[in-house]
């Protein structure tokens, strides 16, 4: 069980990286676009740079297009800039376009590229990706709680079949808005957890860690006098 950064800022990666608590990082356009990346020179540079930083870890890049034949060449380019380089690539397009999956099928079967299926809301759509040979199946849990739903009860219905069908594709659960998010998708069966900065920082400060921690502070100045 594992965390990855939702980040591209490089200064945030390795911050958490030097701590030791994160084993990949994960992008896509809207992530890229908030850090301040423009452009596809500046996605590449910045990929490499997050590439180089945590490898062996893998890194999430996003294709930017839902073109059939521009998704493959920008899944086969952007997969030879690291060896720890994966590819993300929704579920299915905007309109509900279907072709993505064959896409995720050519892409591990016949590229050997690894991929990272995302944007996926239920248990079904990650099985489906799954069994098309996905890496990694990325549900988004919080989007999943917001639609009125417990992303816990998804999470532990797709382990279940994916562990019975003895299919490799390892769990990511994204989209997380609380730190409370965290541990109960993992204690659910998540094999990974996405979270930003913010989040990983709020599991690590307590209030009463701090309040424990000056009070042992106090006292240490006092016993040293």
């Amino acid at each position: 069980m594992s965390i990855f950064i939702d980040s591209s800022n490089i200064d945030e990666i390795a911050r958490y990286h030097r701590m030791g608590v994160i084993r990949g990082v994960t992008t896509n356009p809207t992530i890229m676009m908030k850090d301040g990346v423009r452009g596809f020179h500046e996605i590449q540079k910045r990929s490499l740079e997050i590439a180089k930083l945590v490898a062996p870890y893998p890194v999430s890049v996003e294709v930017m297009t839902n073109d059939f034949d521009e998704m493959r060449h920008q899944a086969i380019e952007f997969s030879k800039w690291a060896e720890n380089i994966n590819i993300k690539v929704t579920i299915h397009g905007p309109n509900g376009e279907l072709e993505n999956v064959a896409l995720v099928h050519e892409l591990e079967t016949k590229h050997n590229i690894r991929v990272n299926v995302t944007a996926m809301m239920s248990a079904q759509q990650c099985y489906l990706a799954a069994m098309a040979g996905a890496t990694y199946v990325s549900l988004f849990g919080g989007r999943v709680n917001n639609m009125g739903y417990n992303a816990v009860h998804e999470i532990r219905r797709l382990r279940r079949v994916l562990d019975v069908n003895q299919l490799k594709s390892k769990i990511i659960v994204g989209s997380t808005r609380e730190v409370l998010n965290v541990i109960e998708w993992i204690d659910a069966g998540a094999h990974i957890v996405t979270v930003t900065p913010n989040l990983i920082e709020g599991m690590l400060v307590h209030p009463y860690s701090k309040e424990t921690i000056s009070m042992f502070l106090k006292d240490a100045k006092k016993i040293l006098t």
